[in-house]
């Protein structure tokens, strides 16, 4: 969920919800809190972090405390000490041990933790302990939703029980009312109360909720007149099945299987190109189902899925654990999630063996560790042939064929390099048998799979001036042109656009399966984007992983969906096209 769109409500949520409505709120036991809470980040490393929080007590000795707090983003608690510890969601409740339960006046505990945590950690705002508001702050209700379970999932027409703890130590709590609100764009953004609750047990029913993404939130009204709203937590209403449209080709547009035009948009989501052969896993970032939710949000019917063909192969340099049929199955298990979403993967070669040490070469070894000029034949034609059997029948999966092919770059003449990308073999700066368009589309198509194809042209996929004039036979005329567009390309003006491109997609579907920029800004995909609108094009922005603004074209500060300047403008866009 994009926990940015409910930063207003994290500041008083549980007794924490700065997010509440709060009416003539009290701050807690009088005008002196009865607890200070302070929280420190002491260590931040890749994908985690250590913490401390303090708690002091300032009223009467207690015999035990309750913490309770909402992190402000996608933070989860792994391991906690001093303390016993509940989260679900945003909310972290932690109880005291057996053996510091006790808490004078003007006495201290400290708990300490490790958590788990994307690209932003910001810090806590807003604690309770034993339900009184610290740090001077506002006294409202706690309020936590219990069940159901963050990002957890039903199928359409199933009901959904939604479960509440309320109090207040200085109120009774009146009541609470339950809202489901759609997180997905072209939809209503309007709260739908589904149940109010008058004692406790707080819970409420959602009969036959139909298919879609959508955050619950509990409200809990005191006798005081005061408010709070919980921190809401997603719930996933999906299909059983897939919900992809299965595609092909007819002219110069793809149409689902009733014959309707389907135009894709969407994001890169990198990782498994590079990780496998790094030794540091198969994927970069959680492939789950709340990373395909945040996705959803922002209006994402397509993702493409950068590969390596030795990992998908078992070569023998690649660490077993995450090459052959550990890496095969965890792709066919993202396919699965991505469609059971209604999103379509595109299944793309990236790195390839090969070994290139000529111009714009990115490494030098043999191995599949960078972006090779052309795809090798020795592994490239087995692993299309591997990839089609695995996934022949379910045509709402793309095949992008080579990542971005550069044999003009290579040869330094750009008819060389249109005959090397079409018929392969030998040739010209290139040290290993090459595999052409054409084979690859033979090694797809001998396996029976009638998948769309997708074949960047040269220069990087920025070029496809003769594209039309060298398109592979395909006895199942379902190829697409693939085109990467990013603001230092030497394509990169609309009027370059006109005159490269809009003939190429006046004659065949074109999908732009890369757009970017190489600067934290919407300047240049803005009017890119809206010139492919016109064109009836396709497009896939470079990149869904938390890497920031700092590693070039990145969408996102974390697996939330929390969009850098350039994501910001792109999602934007998405949800303007859906209605959103």
């Amino acid at each position: 969920m994009r926990i940015r769109l409910f930063a207003a409500c994290l500041a008083g949520v549980l007794s924490l919800a700065g997010a509440a409505a709060v009416t003539a709120p009290r701050a807690a036991n009088g005008a002196t809190s009865t607890c200070t809470v302070s929280y420190s980040v002491g260590n931040n490393w890749s994908g985690g972090f250590q913490a401390g929080v303090t708690i002091t007590n300032n009223g009467p000795a207690l015999s035990s405390w309750t913490l309770a707090f909402a992190f402000p983003n996608d933070q989860q608690v792994t391991n906690l000490w001093n303390g016993i510890f509940s989260q679900n969601g945003q909310v972290l409740v932690v109880s005291n041990a057996s053996y510091n339960g006790s808490l004078g006046t003007g006495a201290s505990v400290t708990v300490g933790f490790t958590g788990s945590v994307s690209a932003t950690n910001n810090v806590p705002s807003y604690f309770t302990v034993n339900g009184f508001a610290c740090n001077g702050a506002a006294q409202v209700p706690f309020v936590e939703l219990t069940s159901p379970q963050a990002s957890q999932g039903y199928t359409p027409g199933a009901s959904v029980t939604a479960a509440a703890t309320a109090s207040e130590p200085t109120a009774s709590i009146s009541k609470v009312e339950f809202f489901a609100t759609s997180v997905i764009p072209g939809t209503s953004k309007t709260p739908l109360l589904i149940g109010t609750a008058s004692a406790s047990p707080y819970t409420a029913t959602w009969p036959s909720v139909p298919a879609g993404y959508y955050d619950l939130t509990a409200e809990a009204f005191d006798s005081a007149g005061a408010t709070a709203t919980s921190p809401p937590i997603l719930v996933n209403v999906v299909s059983a099945t897939s919900t992809a449209p299965q595609l092909h080709v007819s002219g110069n547009q793809l149409l689902n299987a009733s014959g309707s035009p389907v135009v894709l948009h969407g994001a890169d989501r990198s990782g498994g190109e590079f990780a496998c052969v790094q030794n540091t896993g198969i994927w970069n970032g959680p492939m789950d189902q709340a990373s395909v939710t945040a996705m959803k949000e922002w209006g994402i019917t397509a993702v493409r899925v950068p590969l390596n063909e030795a990992c998908w192969s078992g070569e023998s340099y690649v660490t077993a654990a995450y090459a052959g049929t550990t890496y095969q199955n965890a792709v066919k298990q993202y396919v699965s999630l991505l469609n059971d979403n209604g999103i379509v993967p595109i299944l793309d070669l990236h790195w390839t063996d090969g070994a290139y040490t000529g111009t714009a070469s990115a490494c030098a070894n043999a191995q599949a560790t960078c972006q090779k000029p052309m795809p090798d034949t020795a592994q490239s034609v087995p692993f299309w042939t591997s990839v089609a059997t695995a996934f022949k029948g379910n045509n709402a999966v793309i095949f992008d064929l080579f990542n971005e092919p550069y044999p003009d770059v290579a040869a330094a003449s750009e008819t060389a390099g249109w005959q090397c990308w079409l018929n392969g073999g030998t040739c010209p700066g290139i040290g290993y048998p090459v595999a052409g368009m054409q084979s690859l589309v033979n090694a797809v198509r001998s396996t029976g799979a009638a998948n769309v194809l997708m074949l960047g042209g040269l220069t990087w996929s920025n070029d496809l001036t003769q594209w039309l004039a060298h398109e592979p036979s395909d006895p199942d005329h379902n190829l697409v042109a693939s085109w990467h567009s990013y603001n230092f390309n030497a394509c990169s003006t609309q009027s370059c656009w006109t005159s490269q491109v809009a003939p190429v997609a006046a004659a065949v579907p074109v999908i732009a399966g890369e757009i970017g920029e190489n600067e934290c800004s919407d300047t240049y995909i803005t009017p890119l984007m809206t010139w492919m609108d016109s064109a009836h094009i396709g497009y896939l922005a470079w990149t869904w992983n938390a890497w920031g603004c700092s590693q070039g074209s990145v969408l996102i500060n974390d697996y939330t969906g929390n969009p850098t300047a350039f994501g910001a403008g792109f999602e934007a866009h998405l949800q303007a096209l859906a209605g959103g």
